[in-house]
Order: structure tokens, then sequence, then C-alpha cells
């Protein structure tokens, strides 16, 4: 006696752009014939901010005022009340992707801070040349006890296309301490907040070692990353949330001497 219903989309990859049509079918199964009161199908999209356990209390007035932000709701009437055959229905269906006012399609993307449910990017390349020292370093407490050395590379660019990886170079002209290991370590940087605060979260999303051991002196350690899918998105800032993108270069040196190297960056699709 029961009925099914599934919607099925035409587009394998189910990837869409604002402007777009979505189309697919629904369909209706049952063993015997049905009455209905008619069927409409909606599509939404909103953006989900929240706040991560440890910022709870912090900024309550925030975590109580914060709601979905709606950037995409259409409904359309797809068959009036009537009857359905026993069997298997199917009722296709058209969508124009059209967002509300002046809002923006993002791309769905989940976070600690940020959810967005269902753009196209422009890229300037901007490459990075940078050297590293005791001197060249930020937040040292220390620094007349680091052992002495010098890192030179480059990044190709720092504005990146997600689908393509960050390339780049580094060498090691010297240090005084043995080298245990050089990581890339790509960071997500989320920061959501109104008029009571701005609460900012940092996570890493992945470590790649590029370099083991006590790497040779002068010689170039190439630096090539590709963007986890599920865990980035294109570089976003609107007035409630931010999703920003960082990598770190760390050198880990004899015997636990730990050096990071920040280098924003802004994603794009393409």
């Amino acid at each position: 006696m029961g009925t099914c219903l599934d919607i099925k989309i035409k587009r394998a990859n189910k990837v869409y752009h604002a402007g777009e049509v979505l189309s697919g079918v629904v369909v209706i199964s049952g063993k015997d014939s049905i009455q209905h009161q008619g069927v409409s199908l909606t599509v939404e999209g909103s953006v989900n901010l929240q706040l991560s356990a440890k910022s709870v209390g912090v900024f309550e007035a925030f975590y109580n005022s914060v709601k979905p932000i709606q950037i995409i709701n259409s409904t359309i009437e797809m068959v009036k009340p009537g009857k359905f055959p026993s069997g298997k229905t199917e009722i296709p269906f058209e969508f124009p992707l059209h967002v509300k006012g002046n809002k923006v399609l993002y791309e769905t993307y989940h976070g600690v801070f940020v959810n967005i449910q269902p753009q196209k990017g422009k890229l300037t390349p901007s490459p990075v040349d940078f050297t590293i020292t005791p001197e060249t370093l930020q937040n040292v407490r220390e620094r007349a006890l680091l052992p002495k050395f010098l890192i030179r590379g480059h990044l190709s660019s720092t504005s990146c296309v997600i689908t393509q990886p960050l390339t780049g170079e580094l060498l090691v002209e010297s240090s005084e301490a043995a080298i245990k290991s050089i990581e890339l370590q790509l960071v997500r940087v989320e920061t959501c907040g109104c008029a009571e605060g701005y609460a900012r979260d940092a996570t890493e999303i992945q470590n790649i070692q590029i370099a083991d051991g006590d790497v040779c002196r002068s010689l170039s350690v190439p630096i090539y990353m590709v963007f986890p899918r599920l865990f980035t998105c294109p570089t976003l800032e609107t007035t409630n949330f931010k999703v920003e993108f960082e990598v770190n270069i760390v050198v880990l040196l004899h015997p636990d001497h730990l050096i990071t190297e920040n280098f924003p960056l802004k994603l794009c699709r393409m």
C-alpha cells in the first residue's frame, strides 16, 4: 500500500551556477492508484552560521541573534489535485536558479562556523618570494636562543584556482641545526558575527610533509599541494561571515625548534 517519492536531477555532478536551469523528474511509485491534493516543488538555499563549542558564552548575544541567511527560495506547482495511477509516474520539472534580491549564490560548503546550502571569480596571479631567518620570524620570545638558519623560496601564486595545485619551491641555504622535517599546513579561517562581536576559528584541514630529515643545503625542494575538495571553497567575505585560507610552511629543527611562516591565500573557481 506504500507510495514512494523520489527526486532525480538530470545533471550527474549536481553542480550549478546562478542563472542556470535545474531540471529533473519527480518519480512517484505505488501499487495502487492514489488521490492527491496537488504536487509542488520548492528549491531553497541558505547560509547557516553557528559558533563552535569553545565560543558559546563568549558571544552569547551573537549566538542568539544569528539567523540563517536565505539566498534562494522558489516554488512551482507541478500537478493540480487529482489521482495518480498505479505503477510509476514521472513528472518533469525545470527551475531557473535566481537568487533573492542582491544575494549571491555561494558555493555549497560545510565548515566549523559556516554551512552554505545551495561564483566564478577573477584571478590575478600574485607570486611571492620569501626569506625565512630568525630575524624575520614574528611572535618569538627568545630569538637569541634560536639556531642560525637561512631559508629562501617562492610560491607561484597566493591567488589560486581551487582546482589547480599550489606550487613553488624551497631551498635551505644554511642551518646550524639539523632539520627534522618540512611541512605544508593548509588552514581554513572562519569568521562570523554581528554588531555584538565576532568569533574567529582556524582549523588545520591538510598537512603534507615535503621533506624528511636533514635536507641537502641549496637543494630545491618542490612545493606542491592539491586543495582538498571537501574542505575548501572559494574565498568568501560577506557582511556576516568570512571563509579564508592560509598556508603555513613549517620547519622543525633539532632538538625541538618549530619555525612557521604564514601566507594568506585567495581561492577562486574559474
